[in-house]
């Protein structure tokens, strides 16, 4: 079982981990220009987060119901998974860039973006919003993939995104001084680099696939199924982005300073949890091949090493963290005061891992199951004690009430989908 995890989650991780590796060379080449720059991309990326991050759904429940057609190896449920969803990407993409006005105007209210550094954002967004289809369609590919208990073809084509994306931006801002526009061209040019290459990559498996059938596409009980695990799913990210959108409007109410504080503090939560994400893919592909094909006994034996090798990680997290903090801060940004109000946050970033890995984990062993009623159930009931508990300690500290409730959101997931598990295991829905 510890050779299935590490020959899945190593890819992963991998992959994972370039994705904020990217999110942070675009955070610093915006962080040596000014705090409105900084302020503006990370504004602009959280808008990004929550828009994108709605549709998440189609990576998750894609594979979900892949790995349980492969757990069964029904060639034809495998093939229809991958059809539909891709559909859906591509319809659901063209949406967004017809709404891109409204959606915009919505997001620079809700996130109470400052007049100095709003054109910046509306810059940024409308270049940006065109990577919509080529993104969901990522998803698509990239979950299916996981699906069939591959890998290393996301790894390839995260990793390919990241370097075309990281050259175009360094290239646009340091040598065509675009500014917030060039890393938005860089992120649009490099989103349909990835899924040109996801194509290529399917071809891998065109012996595997069935000719598609307009009738059986739209198949009425196939296509409620696959809609009911995507709807529940995307109100559970729904919820979660909002706790997200929540923090950042609320820390763009202290100034620029502030909001460029928390930025940098979500920094050490995006690298830890898509490290930590890889052992949750890892348990998405293996909980849903042994759930699909009702191998009990390795099922519970895939959750429980993919809590040992997830704790693991997060406790190396924790460390490098402690120690090594102030570091990784000064690599971020040069603005004195930025660093030195991130810095008596220090000690509860080196908690973050260890509170929150569990709930990277069980959403993984949820999406294996298909389980995504008690998915959805855990986050908007979290949602609600985050938003009960910042309001509580707000009236005492604002900011800190902001940070720590942040935190407990992520132990609450933890404590609930964990009584749900073990209440009823394999019947779970």
């Amino acid at each position: 079982m510890n050779r299935e995890i590490l020959r899945l989650a190593i890819p992963n991780i991998l992959s994972n981990i370039s994705v904020p590796l990217l999110s942070s060379v675009d955070t610093i080449l915006m962080g040596h220009l000014s705090a409105a720059h900084l302020a503006a991309l990370g504004v602009a990326s959280m808008i990004f987060t929550f828009l994108y991050g709605n549709f998440n759904f189609l990576r998750m429940g894609t594979t979900g119901l892949s790995a349980q057609a492969y757990g069964k190896e029904d060639h034809t449920l495998l093939s229809y998974t991958l059809y539909r969803a891709l559909l859906l990407a591509f319809v659901l993409g063209m949406v967004l860039i017809l709404l891109q006005k409204p959606l915009l105007d919505a997001g620079i209210y809700l996130m109470n973006v400052s007049d100095s550094y709003a054109p910046l954002v509306r810059e940024y967004f409308s270049i940006r919003i065109y990577t919509a289809p080529a993104m969901f369609m990522i998803y698509v590919l990239m979950g299916w993939f996981f699906g069939v208990q591959n890998a290393y073809f996301p790894l390839w084509m995260t990793i390919f995104v990241n370097i075309v994306n990281l050259v175009l931006s360094v290239y646009f801002v340091k040598v065509l001084d675009m500014g917030v526009s060039g890393v938005a061209y860089g992120t649009l040019i490099a989103q349909y680099c990835g899924l040109l290459l996801g194509f290529l990559l399917l071809y891998r498996y065109k012996k595997d696939f069935i000719a598609v059938e307009v009738k059986a596409l739209f198949d009425k009980n196939t296509l409620l199924a696959f809609l009911h695990v995507n709807k529940n799913i995307f109100i559970r990210t729904v919820a979660l982005t909002f706790v997200l959108a929540f923090f950042y409007a609320q820390a763009a109410k202290a100034g620029e300073v502030m909001l460029s504080v928390m930025i940098l503090l979500l920094q050490f939560m995006i690298w830890m949890s898509f490290a930590i994400d890889g052992f949750a893919n890892a348990a998405e592909s293996l909980t849903g091949k042994y759930y699909g094909a009702k191998a009990w006994d390795q099922f519970y034996k895939a959750v429980r090493y993919s809590f040992y090798w997830g704790g693991a990680l997060a406790l190396l997290f924790a460390l490098l963290y402690y120690f090594l903090g102030e570091t990784i801060v000064t690599l971020y940004t040069n603005q004195q005061i930025v660093i030195d109000k991130t810095m008596d946050f220090m000690l509860w970033v080196a908690l973050m891992p260890l509170l929150s890995f569990g709930a990277f984990i069980w959403d993984g062993v949820f999406i294996g199951m298909t389980a995504t009623v008690s998915m959805r159930n855990a986050v908007v009931l979290s949602t609600l004690l985050f938003l009960g508990t910042f309001y509580l300690g707000s009236y005492i500290d604002f900011i800190w009430s902001l940070w720590i409730s942040f935190l407990l959101f992520f132990v609450f997931r933890t404590l609930l989908q964990s009584w749900m598990f073990y209440k009823y295991g394999k019947n779970l829905r």
